[in-house]
């Protein structure tokens, strides 16, 4: 599934996300992300020895990871507004469609033409039911279930695939949490359930999502706003580690970007792996599904278009599973604190957002033509290729630390140094071959490819459906920027070297 007053995913597949840029720092939602590197480098487990000096760690350096400790009044006021009206951001898109057919200006025009008002759209659209609550309790609970009482087997006989308990990023206290990583499972089982139900038990319609889409916005908002309020809560009364907190002194600032840095209850419920990658981004695929059954209910047939949409986005989606190991060493985990922005944004703005498209083609159905149906096809494979392939890259350098074959050749790469909160010292490798020497960020570049590709899908009739690409471009130039802003921090004189030997951020020769 916002950052910099952009809606953002770490796309996430981006958990992904939502981001907003608020100062010198953003938010960021979902998925997580999208799942997207925080820097080509390999850092190695070796500590050498404490500052020369014997104390603690100094502000300064406690603030080059996770966000910020100082909060200026342009932060504090797009905080504010954030937290106001996001929730109205999401509602408008949802009931465009479900009032105007989809049409993000006639909401609008009705408006200033006096046609409608504020209070007469609002008593159109949809409330909360107990019977959509029923389903999202179930729901939120049977992926509880999942994550904390099915230890992942899915590891043990599908090769290539790391599941099961692994270390992730070291925190800026300088600790090593251990994850159960099963996501792969959970949405496989979930996703068999489904299938079972709507070819052979019919225990509920495949249209169900669908049916209960704007009371389901009603539940995922309380979710949203419980768990925030309550890990707020939990940073005070009884956090899980006091050394990766942040307080900022402002109460708005602390609730939205969070203060813990990893929060959990017991050993293994971790807040930030859940929210990120479950309930939301196992959901998104089922989303897709019922929008599809919606379309053959209504019309008899389910389109090339949505076709697409389901394949393309479930393509990503399992791609985020395949790799959940690895993303615990993105952004989401290894910078974000866990406040609002995660917590409300991984269970409203992604399954909410991110599956506009589908949305749209139950109200306006396309068939496109071969040739651009194929060409729609092309765009996104083409587009997951780089954006996997840049990350697999990356991932291979740092497993082997190095010594690996990159584009049929040894890596080049630079040597850096950077401290951690506690004041010891570690090294790093920035690597400059294969796709990290033709741009800095090119998986940002296959993602955005794949993101167009989703809204090429549905035609150009309307402008909602485009909404996204939009709003991922927005996202990741300013997360380009986000992510150079703290590696400067991070590596100073070394990160100059690197962005000397490789100059462009996301489109060689341009940009």
């Amino acid at each position: 599934m916002l950052h910099n007053f952009c809606f953002e995913q770490n796309k996430t597949p981006g958990k992904p996300r939502l981001e907003i840029l608020v100062g010198k720092n953003c938010l960021s939602g979902r998925n997580t992300s999208r799942m997207t590197a925080v820097e080509p480098t390999v850092v190695t487990q070796r500590r050498t020895k404490a500052s020369a000096n014997g104390e603690g760690p100094s502000d300064e350096t406690r603030g080059q990871w996770g966000r910020a400790w100082e909060v200026d009044w342009f932060s504090l006021t797009s905080v504010v507004l954030l937290l106001c009206f996001a929730p109205f951001i999401v509602f408008y898109f949802i009931m465009a469609c479900d009032q105007y057919q989809c049409s993000v200006t006639e909401p609008l025009l009705d408006l200033y033409a006096g046609k409608a008002t504020l209070q007469s759209i609002w008593n159109r659209a949809p409330s909360f039911t107990w019977a959509a609550a029923k389903i999202y309790a179930i729901w939120v609970s049977f992926q509880v279930v999942l994550y904390m009482c099915v230890p992942d087997v899915t590891h043990k006989f599908l090769p290539g695939y790391m599941g099961g308990v692994q270390d992730g990023a070291r925190t800026p206290a300088g600790l090593i949490n251990k994850y159960q990583i099963n996501g792969l499972q959970s949405w496989l089982i979930t996703h068999t359930l489904w299938f079972a139900n709507a070819y052979h038990f019919h225990w509920f319609s495949p249209t169900i999502i669908f049916d209960n889409w704007i009371p389901l916005l009603w539940c995922t908002n309380i979710l949203g706003y419980a768990v925030s309020t309550f890990a707020f809560v939990k940073a005070y009364l009884f956090p899980t580690n006091v050394e990766d907190c942040k307080f900022t002194g402002n109460f708005f600032y602390n609730y939205m970007m969070g203060i813990e840095f990893n929060p959990r209850i017991g050993k293994w419920f971790d807040f930030k792996l859940f929210f990120n990658g479950r309930p939301g981004i196992v959901a998104w695929t089922l989303i897709n599904l019922s929008y599809a059954a919606k379309q053959q209910e209504l019309y008899g047939e389910v389109t090339n278009s949505m076709v697409l949409v389901n394949v393309l986005q479930g393509i990503y989606v399992l791609d985020f599973f395949w790799n959940e190991a690895w993303y615990l060493k993105t952004i989401d985990i290894c910078h974000d604190h866990f406040g609002w922005y995660l917590g409300w944004g991984d269970c409203v703005w992604l399954p909410f957002l991110y599956t506009l498209q589908g949305l749209y083609l139950v109200y306006h159905p396309v068939q496109l033509s071969t040739i651009n149906a194929v060409g729609v096809l092309l765009l996104g494979l083409v587009g997951y290729y780089v954006f996997r392939m840049t990350n697999h890259q990356k991932d291979l350098f740092r497993r082997t630390n190095g010594n690996c074959t990159i584009w049929g050749r040894k890596p080049a790469y630079i040597e850096c140094t950077y401290s951690s909160a506690d004041g010891q010292a570690h090294h790093s490798k920035l690597m400059i071959s294969g796709f990290w020497g033709v741009a800095r960020h090119l998986n940002y570049t296959g993602d955005l490819m794949g993101s167009l590709a989703y809204c090429m899908a549905c035609g150009a009739g309307h402008l909602l459906p485009y909404f996204y690409i939009v709003y991922m471009t927005i996202l990741l130039v300013h997360r380009c920027v986000r992510d150079e802003h703290r590696c400067q921090n991070k590596y100073g004189k070394d990160w100059k070297r690197y962005t000397d030997a490789v100059p462009y951020r996301l489109l060689p020769g341009i940009f």
